[in-house]
């Protein structure tokens, strides 16, 4: 009974922590999107409608807050790259891929690359999503459906460019809401472009060399000077 009970007043408490949770990192977009790197934990908590006497009893400083929405936004890469696996077709199971990251938008972490240190948790969450979603690449060059000449890093490097989308941004910070869902239109009709453009077909080659992974992992390495000077205070 003692058990059942603790078990029921959980349940509430985890349900809040993870609408808590979907709602602070789309908070990070948009704030993150506007302010960088130095976007504030108060200012992240406000738009979120986070408390932030709640929010600093979980997280004590702003690392830890977004080193946790990282966390939870490479679990949203795990689950796009596992149900494009799951799909039959390797065309469409790369295209759900796409797209789904893209509506997720992953443009939010560019700016905090290098800022953070990163925790084990988050490497190996990193180290999945990366052998899924090549898992999801080579299917789809194995099938003959997705330019041989496009890489993995090609891939990943494409969705980042598209996944901060500066109109939407724009559009939003000005309150334009009666023009939202045109813009979000107009960023379906891209993505659907750039799928086209990677589809295997009679393509001119692509220019220069591939892309090395060392584009992404180098951005995330910590300074040691940041490591020196790395500011205690939550709120900068």
């Amino acid at each position: 009974m003692n058990r059942m009970t603790a078990r029921t007043r959980r349940a509430p408490r985890q349900a809040e922590a993870e609408r808590n949770d979907r709602a602070l990192v789309e908070a990070a977009k948009a704030v993150v999107a506007v302010d960088g790197a130095h976007a504030s934990v108060a200012a992240i908590a406000a738009r979120a409608g986070v408390g932030i006497g709640s929010l600093y009893r979980r997280y004590r400083t702003k690392e830890e807050l977004f080193q946790h929405l990282l966390s939870v936004t490479l679990d949203q890469y795990l689950e796009a790259a596992e149900a494009g696996l799951a799909i039959e077709d390797p065309w469409e199971g790369f295209a759900h891929y796409v797209r789904t990251i893209l509506e997720i938008g992953p443009g939010w972490m560019g700016p905090i690359a290098g800022t953070i240190g990163l925790t084990e948790e988050i490497n190996e969450k990193n180290r999945r999503a990366d052998e899924l979603v090549a898992a999801v690449v080579e299917r789809a060059h194995t099938a003959g459906v997705l330019r041989d000449d496009a890489t993995l890093v090609d891939v990943e490097l494409l969705i980042e460019q598209l996944g901060k989308s500066p109109l939407l941004d724009q559009l939003e910070t000005k309150g334009r809401v009666e023009l939202m869902d045109a813009a979000r239109d107009a960023r379906a009709r891209i993505t659907e472009i750039v799928l086209d453009g990677l589809r295997a077909k009679d393509n001119p080659r692509l220019p220069g060399r591939a892309p090395g992974y060392e584009l992404f992992s180098a951005r995330w390495e910590r300074a040691e000077a940041d490591l020196v000077t790395a500011h205690p205070d939550p709120t900068r």
